[in-house]
């Protein structure tokens, strides 16, 4: 399943991101290393909504954050617009990043508690300005209104005076106040209640084609997935499974952990047999990931090929990629 490889990636002008062969790593106890990341390459297209999904401790969050250079690789690249921002420092990192910005998993920690909502979009913007220099004092309250926000009302209040979907709210005006182009999203919703989540995966739906945005979606819930990206990455232990268009991951899933994932959606009635059918046992420790492939200790497909030999991304249909050596339209030999 979990492979490598580069056959996903698009020759297209319209690129914006290019991840190439990342790995990250990070120090734990008696010199072992928790391998977080492990030769991922992906590309995102201007206008794109990327899907990154997979089980808690896929590397899903760490390679979010790698691409926002809030973590540091260990070797690969990340490209902006063709610009290299692994090694890049002080002003040259700092431009970059006003092209992106980052959304996070608990809207609620993520805000000063100290700061009024005004002071905490426009901080972004008191810094750097907006396109046309100095910004004015309407900008706030665009921004504020385009996610829902009275200004009259919520730009003098203090964080923990919200519910958890306003502060999702509050933590996306202070990224669209930069005027990013892409935007990078932890988990967004995971933290809100189910109509909460509606509202704010419709809002980031609107904003998307309101301001021209780019989005890689990080999330563990398909469904979620389903509903907001074009295209869909699937991770398991620091590796990539299957890349397809959203589409055909949910009708035509390939790679056996995608297929565990997509039976495990409540009420799913995509015709697959039972998750526990698809997938057993427990994820192996990402200290020492298993050798070959490392879905072969959970897939009940696997052989020794699987424990020799690293799969490498392959087409299987136009835009449809899966590292499996024994996807279900082939016997093992």
């Amino acid at each position: 399943m979990a492979g490598s490889g580069k056959a996903h990636l698009r020759d297209d002008p319209q690129v914006i991101i290019a991840v190439e062969d990342l790995v990250v790593e990070f120090p734990a106890k008696r010199g072992k290393v928790v391998h977080a990341v492990s030769g991922i390459s992906i590309d995102l297209l201007q206008g794109e909504t990327l899907g990154i999904v997979g089980e808690s401790g896929c590397g899903k969050t760490t390679l979010g954050r790698t691409i926002m250079a809030l973590e540091h690789p260990k070797a690969g690249s990340v490209k902006l617009h063709g610009i290299e921002l692994v090694g890049a420092r002080g002003d040259e990192l700092r431009v970059a990043r006003r092209t992106m910005q980052m959304i996070f998993q608990d809207p609620v920690s993520s805000l000063n508690p100290r700061r009024r909502v005004r002071e905490l979009v426009r901080e972004g913007l008191d810094i750097w300005g907006d396109n046309d220099g100095p910004f004015s004092a309407d900008r706030v309250d665009q921004i504020m209104q385009a996610v829902g926000l009275d200004p009259s009302v919520a730009a003098n209040r203090r964080p923990h005076e919200f519910s958890g979907g306003q502060c999702q709210r509050i933590c996306i005006a202070r990224a669209l106040a930069m005027d990013p182009e892409v935007l990078i999203l932890d988990e967004p919703v995971s933290a809100l209640d189910v109509s909460v989540q509606a509202q704010i995966l419709n809002l980031l739906e609107k904003l998307k084609n309101d301001f021209g945005l780019t989005m890689a979606f990080v999330s563990h819930d398909l469904a979620v997935v389903k509903n907001i990206s074009d295209r869909v990455m699937v991770m398991y232990l620091g590796k990539v499974c299957e890349v397809a268009p959203t589409d055909t991951l949910f009708s035509h899933s390939t790679h056996p952990y995608t297929r565990a994932l997509l039976a495990s959606i409540p009420g799913q009635n995509l015709g697959l047999p039972p998750a526990t059918e698809l997938i057993s046992g427990e994820l192996p420790s990402p200290l020492d990931p298993p050798t070959g492939c490392r879905f072969r200790t959970r897939c009940p497909a696997a052989t020794q090929r699987c424990t020799d030999e690293e799969p490498q991304l392959r087409a299987v249909a136009e835009d449809h990629y899966v590292a499996c050596h024994h996807p279900p339209t082939e016997q093992p030999a």
